[in-house]
């Protein structure tokens, strides 16, 4: 998906032959010798030419015309206004845009955990709409995916006093970390209930200002990732439409991470370690209502620089998963280049 910003639709004509919608709201894809097609097969680690580029541009574009295909028969065979999806292929951020601003829906709504671990959040709400005598009330709505395990500050320091590590007990805790990312420090934040999906959304998170052009740049070599992966920005969602384009009317809500917006000129100078080389960003909003630390800490980054953006990248290095208890978080601080470590109440520090 990020690389086939880089290419060109060298191969569609290959692909249209593979993948294709079936005419029924259904798509086949057809066997295929990958390596007879685009040989020679590139080694593990090994460079990235314009041919990868391509390739991978060109797939992209058949599996958006494929998937505007398969939409536009559910469309018309439903008469819906509203559109929901799961499914790993619902995490392709360009492509949902694409659906959002050309499709025949009004709304587009992606469940986060759209790979196969979301199975479980629709077998849960599947059993409890069946079993619930409470069918006249509200039914459940999904505004945050904040529903994984947390640990509170006694849990966290105690860890902390047992592994004998230096650090200090915060007074607003969103004040002195907003200081510390106005100073373009890089820090991991392990705050809450951790996120349920394959996106950290502000509870398992690196965060880091966005102002700073060669930031995607550090944050890529902390992370031991490609150099043409972006990084991505959260914004407070009464700002959004400042910073980011779309031409659907109404506000920008995007909690979940899956969609990216346009980044108008006048403010790609603000925020360029957030653009991707197409103009791009792949956008999370934030309210207080769905995490209130985590949104005092951007407005208190605001509030210094007058950008209501950070930059949010999953607190975790290659080949590891994302941090889920405070050992995780510790462990990938003191064995990462990251400057500070946000815990709870407490910050720990590597002297400089």
């Amino acid at each position: 998906m990020a690389l086939a910003s880089f290419g060109k639709p060298e191969y569609v004509d290959i692909f249209c032959k593979i993948l294709h919608a079936d005419g029924n709201g259904g798509y086949t894809v057809a066997p295929a010798d990958w390596e007879a097609l685009f040989r020679p097969a590139r080694e593990s680690g090994g460079p990235l030419t314009e041919k990868h580029y391509d390739i991978a541009h060109s797939l992209q574009k058949v599996l958006e015309e494929t998937v505007a295909t398969m939409i536009a028969w559910l469309h018309e065979k439903s008469g819906s206004r509203n559109l929901s999806m799961a499914g790993g292929v619902a995490l392709n951020c360009v492509l949902n845009a694409r659906l959002r601003e050309n499709g025949p829906f009004d709304q587009i709504w992606v469940q986060p955990a759209a790979g196969d671990s979301g199975t479980s959040l629709g077998a849960a709400l599947w059993v409890d709409r069946q079993q619930s005598s409470r069918r006249t009330q509200q039914p459940w709505v999904m505004n945050h995916a904040y529903l994984g395990p947390e640990y509170d500050d006694d849990e966290i320091e105690a860890f902390l006093k047992r592994s004998k590590l230096p650090y200090r007990k915060l007074g607003n805790v969103a004040e002195e970390v907003a200081d510390l990312l106005a100073q373009e420090k890089i820090i991991g934040w392990f705050q809450g209930r951790m996120e349920f999906g394959p996106r950290a959304l502000g509870a398992r998170s690196i965060l880091a200002s966005p102002i700073d052009p060669g930031m995607q740049a550090r944050l890529n070599e902390i992370k031991d990732r490609e150099d043409f992966r972006p990084v991505a920005p959260v914004v407070m969602e009464e700002h959004a439409r400042d910073w980011f384009h779309t031409s659907r009317p109404g506000p920008i809500v995007a909690p979940y991470m899956l969609f990216i917006y346009d980044v108008p000129e006048d403010r790609a100078d603000r925020i360029p370690a957030v653009r991707h080389t197409d103009g791009t960003a792949r956008v999370q909003t934030i309210r207080r209502d769905q995490h209130a630390l985590y949104y005092d800490l951007i407005a208190a980054f605001k509030a210094r620089t007058g950008v209501p953006v950070l930059v949010n990248t999953s607190f975790n290095t290659r080949g590891e998963p994302v941090v889920c208890t405070p050992r995780d978080a510790i462990e990938c601080f003191w064995t990462s280049p990251l400057d500070a470590l946000s815990i709870g109440s407490f910050l720990l520090e590597k002297p400089q």
